[in-house]
């Protein structure tokens, strides 16, 4: 049995102390956070959760991780949504139009011809709008941490070139896994059809879809583009994308984390956006030298007409309604 000096115990004790004292003052242990996205690699989504991560570790000193799962590593977007309200992902970067089967003020941001620009967009997230926004996650498991851009999604086929709501009718498009969309679609004289987003680009090349509606990077970095060689910038929704995490592991965090986590999702917001802008313009050029036909000349007041039905549905509700027009009196 080894024989321990008062020194040698003096020091352990010393250690012990150090230890609990870390403890206390961090109010965490080191942990690794499961984060969720379901674009490839290099999209720029993907792009800032990692760089969020590199801040996280810098600041909680090496503490805390995030490990990104992309490419739909840990599901579909539907999926992975629940997954992280149960606790089973940590942080997730979800889609505006899934996300708001839960978070009811989400739908509202994904409602078509809202936003005036991108500009317009952005001031409304970046101010009291969109902090109260986040801010409602929490009644329904989530904590609301930052909005992503997603640029303005557009309809994209493989029939005819789109100038009219009478060039819509009969094209079968996919759309999200979500009731507002196919409201949308159903509207303009289209056949909806709800598919994940894994599933589009099969969908195209089977001819099970005639097309579908995103934006320039998701048309481009999927491959839709081979498929599909018309799109029309109706760019009638501007739906963020919204970064999310789990109240199970917020509840882990101390006060001093989750500022730390709070602040790095800000600042990967803004990364992200620097990102985008030229994602955004890469796309496009790689559309237009593959000889995708884009039409800019198209009749865009019967597009935002047909809509009269989903926003009298959305006013029901005293909450949208008032939402609705908050967001349209921002300047």
């Amino acid at each position: 049995m080894p024989v321990y000096s008062r020194v040698d115990l003096s020091r352990t004790v010393a250690l012990v102390v150090a230890l609990s004292l870390t403890t206390v003052s961090t109010g965490a242990v080191a942990r690794e956070f499961r984060a969720a996205d379901t674009q490839s690699e290099d999209y720029p989504t993907v792009q800032a959760l990692r760089y969020m991560g590199r801040m996280i570790a810098e600041k909680s000193g090496g503490r805390h991780q995030i490990r990104v799962f992309h490419s739909r590593q840990l599901g579909e977007e539907k999926e992975t949504i629940e997954q992280t309200r149960v606790g089973a992902i940590d942080l997730n970067r979800s889609n505006v139009a899934l996300i708001g089967t839960f978070v009811p003020a989400m739908n509202v941001l994904a409602m078509p011809f809202l936003f005036r620009s991108v500009e317009h967009l952005q001031k409304v997230l970046d101010g009291p709008i969109g902090n109260e926004i986040l801010g409602s996650f929490d009644a329904y498991g989530f904590v609301g941490l930052a909005f992503y851009d997603s640029g303005a999604r557009s309809i994209y086929n493989s029939v005819r070139p789109v100038r009219s709501t009478a060039d819509m009718k009969g094209l079968r498009l996919r759309v999200q896994q979500s009731e507002l969309m196919s409201s949308m679609m159903k509207g303009l004289g289209a056949e909806p059809v709800e598919l994940p987003y894994g599933q589009v680009l099969t969908g195209l090349a089977t001819k099970l879809v005639d097309g579908a509606e995103n934006n320039w990077p998701s048309f481009v970095t999927t491959g839709h583009y081979k498929y599909a060689g018309y799109y029309t910038l109706t760019e009638h929704t501007m739906s963020p994308e919204v970064l999310m995490m789990s109240q199970k592991a917020w509840e882990s965090l101390s006060a001093e984390d989750r500022k730390i986590f709070r602040e790095a999702a800000l600042r990967s917001s803004q990364f992200m956006r620097e990102k985008w802008r030229d994602l955004e313009e890469q796309s496009r050029r790689q559309a237009e030298a593959a000889g995708v036909t884009i039409v800019t000349d198209f009749d865009r007041k019967p597009f935002e007409a047909a809509m009269t039905g989903i926003y009298a549905k959305a006013r029901r509700d005293p909450a949208a309604a008032q939402l609705i027009e908050r967001i349209r009196k921002v300047e």
